[in-house]
């Protein structure tokens, strides 16, 4: 045995003590304050319990507190009657508490022993009374059920031994609850006959053995008998409550006080009724307003603080479930589907660039994917896909990448509270910073700080943000890799938009002359070449005029771009500034019209290496002259021969524009600044 077991003996052996051996009024106070801090740990506890069986002491705990509670009444009654007086305590619950009126005490006691013996002790009787004998009967139904989940495979052998475990303390439990709540009932009544035996005998030995006036002796013994009355009968009142509240829990999911406040204010808006209630009542009966509304103020105010409550905690439970169902799905064999999609764009980083797309931190990523997504429209005349952004633990911290179609395309990595300085063509070595080539355009800049701002600035160096550098970036990547995103399903969207407004022209093309897979492969050709397909109605009306004449969509793509002529001159040209461009010569031309191969299946270029590599260097050398002078190289074909050059120098020369004489308007003045030949450039 432990020492604590000792302690428990030694209580009990106490208690028993207590009723034969004389006990001094300082010993009582102290024990009559034990009593008291016991009883208020007995209904903290119970209301704090989840389920009976997790306080399945009870029973025998409401046996010992009882009998501990008729040992002090037996020390006390003692006491009063020998030496006149029960503690300190006794006489500040005769004095203080009832005001030192006897009658007043008396009544009190009354009360409370009337709102224990009757409401509460025979309340709890019955529900203990009941609930064992409804237990008892759900027994074998219960052992029924463990029996069947535990054949069906539901549950393991332990799993149905703890459950055969549980039934029976339940069982055992509230049978010895049914038992143990006559002790409550026992107890109310021996307090009122102690009570009684106290007055009575302390009126007699107060005139008989001590000489005292009667009506002295009376108010004395009296105020005596109330007070230890009061200070047995308090803690018994809150022992009775928690037998009460222990048979009472059914159907619980928490401890008393998250049920009483989930339920009882489960619908906060009645409160705003209680409220409107108790301002009438101010408004209209002759009870101060000053006094109501107040109060009825102070619940409209609970009731919005617990509606805003409310609101939150389903939210969460919401999320939880979806948490929950996620977690499910993932688990299932159909979830393996939903791996298979891929984003359209994707914008991963690393954790150091969380603040640029952290709303809480400042950041307007968000917003300016936003705002990209309306300038490619705007310009490309597509409706770019929801771009995923999300953080990539496995990247550098202040590094990011662009996916497109789940391949990576570009990356970059920025720093954050510096700034990107671009050079104006002539470096300033008093500006100091970090070199690094500009992700967009690949030009050379520096990363220079708050501090070197102002001075790179009055350099004439263009300074840039970081979230600026990465939005540009991000622009770029969508303008340059546009022909990817627009598949089938949009282009049929963007056909269905059209048909709206000009239902005539989609009638007439789609499906007669042209599919929709056709036309798609279209406008890839024109965005692959960065032209705008915004005018769709000018494209649609322009495929309608030639898809009769031929399906090769090489072929329509070159009508078509002569049909969006304006919108192409405008795009490569300045007002009041001639054109600049690199022209092919006619031994170039020649070779390449010499080297278109037709077949059924279309035409196709084929020239031999070192004529490639010829062409190739003499294009290259005209194109660095003019990047060098700071004018946009151009090259300027012939019609018969410019998707073909596009083809050759697509790999070589991506950005470098090819156009034919048929895609500029005839008032726009030409400046040919170089000729291309076989043999050469010829510059003018």
């Amino acid at each position: 045995m432990k020492i604590r077991d000792y302690a428990i003996l030694v209580s009990v052996i106490m208690i028993v003590a207590m009723m034969v051996i004389p006990l001094p009024p300082l010993l009582l106070d102290i024990l009559i304050m034990i009593n008291l801090s016991l009883a208020l740990t007995i209904i903290l506890v119970a209301m704090n319990t989840k389920e009976a069986l997790e306080f399945s002491i009870f029973p025998t705990l409401l046996l010992l507190t009882t009998l501990f509670r008729l040992g002090l009444n037996v020390s006390t009654t003692r006491s009063i009657l020998t030496n006149q007086t029960g503690g300190q305590v006794i006489e500040t619950f005769g004095s203080f508490v009832v005001g030192g009126s006897a009658i007043i005490g008396f009544l009190v006691f009354l009360i409370l022993v009337i709102i224990q013996f009757l409401v509460i002790t025979k309340g709890s009787e019955r529900v203990a009374e009941v609930a064992a004998r409804f237990t008892l009967d759900s027994m074998p139904g219960k052992q029924m059920s463990i029996d069947a989940d535990l054949g069906a495979g539901m549950i393991s052998d332990q799993e149905a031994r703890i459950r055969r475990e549980k039934v029976g303390h339940e069982a055992d439990f509230y049978g010895a609850m049914d038992g143990a709540s006559k002790f409550v009932k026992g107890d109310a009544i021996a307090g009122i006959i102690i009570t009684i035996i106290n007055i009575i005998g302390g009126l007699l030995i107060g005139v008989i053995v001590h000489g005292l006036p009667v009506g002295e002796a009376a108010k004395l013994f009296t105020l005596l008998s109330i007070g230890d009355g009061l200070v047995s009968q308090i803690p018994a009142l809150l022992i009775s409550t928690a037998a009460g509240i222990v048979v009472t829990r059914a159907a619980s999911e928490g401890n008393l006080g998250s049920d009483i406040t989930r339920q009882l204010f489960a619908f906060p808006k009645m409160l705003y009724v209680v409220a409107v209630t108790l301002a009438l009542f101010g408004f209209f009966t002759p009870i101060n307003p000053f006094l109501v509304l107040p109060v009825a103020a102070l619940v409209a105010y609970g009731g919005y603080r617990m509606q805003q409550a409310l609101v939150a905690e389903e939210d969460d439970e919401k999320q939880v479930v979806k948490e929950g169902q996620e977690a499910e799905t993932s688990k299932s064999p159909e979830s393996v589907i939903d791996l298979l999609h891929v984003d359209a764009i994707e914008f991963e980083f690393g954790y150091g660039l969380i603040p640029i797309a952290d709303k809480n931190q400042g950041g307007d990523l968000l917003d300016r994917v936003i705002m990209i997504r309306r300038q490619c429209a705007m310009e490309l005349g597509i409706v770019v896909p929801v771009i995923r952004i999300r953080d990539n633990i496995q990247l550098s911290p202040n590094q990011y990448i662009i996916k497109i179609k789940g391949n990576r395309v570009a990356s970059g990595e920025i720093m954050l509270n510096h700034y990107l300085a671009m050079s104006p063509g002539v470096d300033d070595e008093s500006v100091e910073g970090i070199a690094t080539v500009e992700p967009a355009f690949g030009m050379p800049a520096l990363w220079v700080n708050e501090d070197m701002k102002e001075e790179a600035e009055m350099a004439g160096y263009a300074i840039v943000d970081p979230p600026s550098v990465v939005s540009t970036h991000l622009t770029e990547v969508i303008k340059r890799h546009a022909h990817e995103l627009i598949g089938r399903q949009e282009v049929k969207s963007l056909v269905e938009n059209i048909r709206e407004n000009s239902p005539a022209v989609v009638e007439e093309l789609i499906p007669n002359l042209m599919t929709i897979g056709e036309v798609q492969k279209v406008l890839m050709k024109l965005l692959k070449e960065k032209v705008s397909i915004r005018n769709l109605l000018n494209i649609l009306e322009a495929l309608a005029d030639y898809s009769s004449q031929t399906k090769d969509t090489d072929v329509l793509t070159e009508y078509v771009r002569q049909s969006l002529s304006r919108q192409i001159t405008l795009q490569y040209t300045n007002p009041n500034e001639p054109l600049q461009v690199i022209t092919a010569g006619a031994s170039l031309e020649k070779q390449f019209a010499d080297s278109v191969h037709r077949t059924e299946q279309g035409s196709y270029l084929s020239i031999d290496p070192e004529a490639s590599q010829t062409i190739l260097q003499n294009i290259t050398e005209q194109v660095s002259k003019l990047q060098q002078s700071g004018v946009q190289p151009v090259l300027l074909t012939s019609p018969a021969i410019r998707m073909y050059m596009r083809q050759f120098i697509e790999r070589f020369a991506p950005e470098l524009p090819v156009l034919s004489y048929n895609e500029l308007e005839p008032d726009i003045e030409i400046q040919s600044v170089g000729i291309v030949n076989m043999g050469g450039v010829v510059n003018i």
